[in-house]
């Protein structure tokens, strides 16, 4: 296993104090560009490599620290072209969040994938490791349906390669999710905030990176819709779309579980079990 501590910033907390769940994809990257520069497959960050696909799987909160936070990743599966990374991060010694990461090694100019070289290859076998699967999320493809909404792309967002950052996904997802519960529901707006009894707490989030995603004037859009309703959790399924052929080049799968002030979960609330209802999409349509 490769061991990494990375520090905190205080930017990285959301308003409930604790760091925000798109934040700990960032943490997911730093500890990756870590690993690959550590060995002769450094160079594959410079030659082209993508993100295919992320498994977040969140078991408690983070807190701000100066002592950082500590990841363990291995190589829990490598293929010719690709790889998929197993981490786990801990603080105080207690399981934080488990995560995947799928990559390929990336030709852009010719926009394919291409093979690891054979010393690539012999670096990632020294860090292979067994690794427990995630439970995948299966979730139907909304085909245009659910809320659409609006999506800038700032040009901060992109990356080395002249690409959105994988990890900017994430913010992307969480404006969209609050922007469309809270467009069905306004009280789910107030989750979190003084005398609201409950919260909305991020448990897992999944997405699968189909294209890349350039920067231009004219705004993407995210449609989000939810697909299951649980006794304490809600599944959301999301698409980012170019509005105007509706092209997907995201699909992301989000469960949120309502809890107490404390962190407990608890019952959805009746109003909003309502409100989601008549919002759900047909789960009988074509899944990931």
């Amino acid at each position: 296993m490769f061991d990494v501590t990375l520090p905190l910033r205080w930017s990285d907390l959301d308003a409930q104090g604790h760091v925000n769940n798109a934040i700990i994809v960032d943490y997911l990257q730093e500890a990756r560009v870590a690993f690959l520069r550590s060995g002769p497959a450094s160079q594959l960050l410079d030659e082209g490599v993508v993100v295919v696909s992320h498994q977040v799987e969140y078991r408690r909160p983070i807190d701000y620290s100066d002592d950082g936070v500590h990841v363990a990743l291995g190589v829990s599966a490598l293929g010719g072209s690709r790889l998929e990374l197993a981490y786990e991060l801990r603080q105080d010694g207690e399981l934080a969040v488990r995560a995947r990461t799928t990559l390929c090694a990336f030709d852009f100019e010719a926009q394919r994938p291409i093979r690891l070289k054979p010393e690539y290859r012999t670096f990632l076998g020294g860090f292979v490791t067994e690794a427990e699967p995630l439970r995948p999320l299966a979730a139907p493809h909304l085909e245009g349906r659910g809320t659409a909404i609006d999506l800038p792309v700032r040009w901060t967002d992109l990356d080395s390669y002249g690409h959105v950052n994988n990890a900017k996904v994430y913010d992307y997802l969480q404006q969209a999710r609050i922007t469309a519960t809270t467009t069905w529901d306004p009280s789910m707006a107030r989750a979190g905030s003084e005398g609201s009894e409950y919260l909305w707490l991020v448990a897992r989030q999944d997405v699968d990176y189909l294209a890349q995603l350039e920067h231009r004037m004219e705004p993407y859009a995210v449609r989000v819709a939810p697909a299951h309703l649980g006794a304490s959790s809600i599944t959301l399924v999301a698409e980012l779309v170019d509005p105007a052929d509706e092209r997907v080049f995201v699909r992301a799968r989000t469960i949120l579980v309502c809890a107490d002030r404390r962190g407990f979960k608890i019952e959805l609330p009746g109003a909003i079990r309502d409100a989601l209802s008549a919002h759900l999409i047909d789960p009988d349509q074509p899944a990931d």
